[in-house]
Parts: C-alpha cells; structure tokens; sequence
C-alpha cells in the first residue's frame, strides 16, 4: 500500500523589514509649509483703508465702549430674510401712518411719518441676514410708498387716491432719500465688517490633526 508522504507545519518566520527612517523633520516641514501658505493674506483694497483711517471710523470704535452701545447689544437680533425684511419695514410704516393719522392728521402727520421711517430703515438693514443686505435698501423705499397711503391725503376714486400718494412723495422725498440713505450706509458696513471676518477666519491656522500628519508621511525607497 502506497503511503501519502506528510511534512511537519512548517513555522511561520517573521518577515524582516528595514526599519524606516525618522520622518519627524518632514512632517514638521510640510507642517510648517502648510501654515505659511495658510498665513497668506489678499490685499485690502484701497477703500477699506481709508475708511479705517477716517476719523469716523474712529468715533464708531469709540463708541463701542459707551453704555449706551452695550445696551443696544443686549436688545433681541433677529434674522429676517430679503422679503421679511420689506414685509417687516412695509408692515411697521403702514401701521404707524395709520397710527398718525388718528393722532394727528394733516400735514404733521407726514412730518412724523417721515422722520419715524428713519429708525425704521435703520432697523431693516440691521435685521436683514448677511446673505441678504442688498435687498434692504430696495425694499425701504417701497416701503415708504406703501405706508404712507393713509395719510396721503387723496380724495375721491382711485385717481385721487393715486394724485395724493405722488403729491405726498414729490413732497417728502427728503425723508424717503435719507432712509434709504441710512440703510445703504448701515448695509454697507456691515458688509465691509463680514468681508474682514471671513479673510481673517481664511488666515488663522489651522490645526493639524494626527491623520493629516499620517498622511503627509511618505515612506522612504
């Protein structure tokens, strides 16, 4: 009978490979170039220097410190989007001109409603969200337009009604120019301050974790 040739397990021997080489001085050179290239920053343009430089710009830092400005800060801060904004703005001028026009009536009435728009604008283009501060100054004039039918003074059908409300804008365009004014201004600041918090935020460093470390690490032939 034929007997089947068996051989013993053979041992596992254990692979000898070269050790590799310290990779701590690489890893901190791509590190250490990774930081600079995130340390570069964009050049700012020319118009936000020297709004920086104005003495204006000075007062409104100043005024940081007051009392007053702290208290404002504590005031609520909501975030309207571009059409809750002009409902917002359109919704307030509208019940204030109604508001008016039972306490005053006549020509006081469009005095107070112009100067009462001005806090109004100022309030839209602090409430609109970041995303949406072009619509502020777009929306504070229709506003405007759409408040001020009760206390316009048109008398009669449509046609009177429509006499009186572009009498009452030829007559107070002064107010209807400076809170549109008002809420340019207040966006445009707000822009500028956003745009200066995103370039720092894209400068700071960021911190590297072990598995970008890992990863960076390539071993040697």
């Amino acid at each position: 009978m034929e007997q089947h040739r068996t051989r013993p397990p053979s041992q596992a021997r254990p692979r000898r490979t070269p050790p590799l080489p310290p990779q701590q001085g690489r890893a901190a050179e791509s590190a250490t170039v990774y930081r600079a290239a995130a340390r570069s920053r964009r050049p700012v343009p020319p118009f936000v220097l020297a709004l920086r430089r104005s003495p204006l710009f000075r007062k409104v830092r100043q005024a940081r410190q007051l009392p007053l400005y702290r208290t404002l800060r504590r005031m609520p801060n909501p975030r309207l989007t571009g059409l809750g904004s002009g409902l917002f703005c359109g919704a307030a001028m509208f019940l204030l001109a109604c508001l008016l026009r039972v306490l005053f009536g006549g020509a006081a009435s469009l005095v107070a409603y112009g100067f009462l728009f001005l806090p109004v604008s100022a309030l839209t283009a602090l409430w609109v969200r970041p995303v949406d501060l072009v619509t502020a100054p777009v929306g504070v004039p229709i506003a405007f337009a759409a408040g001020i039918l009760p206390i316009s003074g048109g008398e009669g059908g449509l046609g009177g009604q429509f006499m009186g409300l572009v009498t009452a804008l030829a007559l107070h365009a002064g107010w209807l120019y400076g809170g549109t004014l008002v809420a340019g201004l207040i966006v445009t600041v707000r822009k500028i301050r956003l745009m200066g918090q995103r370039r720092r935020a894209k400068a700071a460093p960021r911190p590297v974790s072990k598995a970008n470390k890992a990863r960076r690490r390539v071993p040697a032939s």
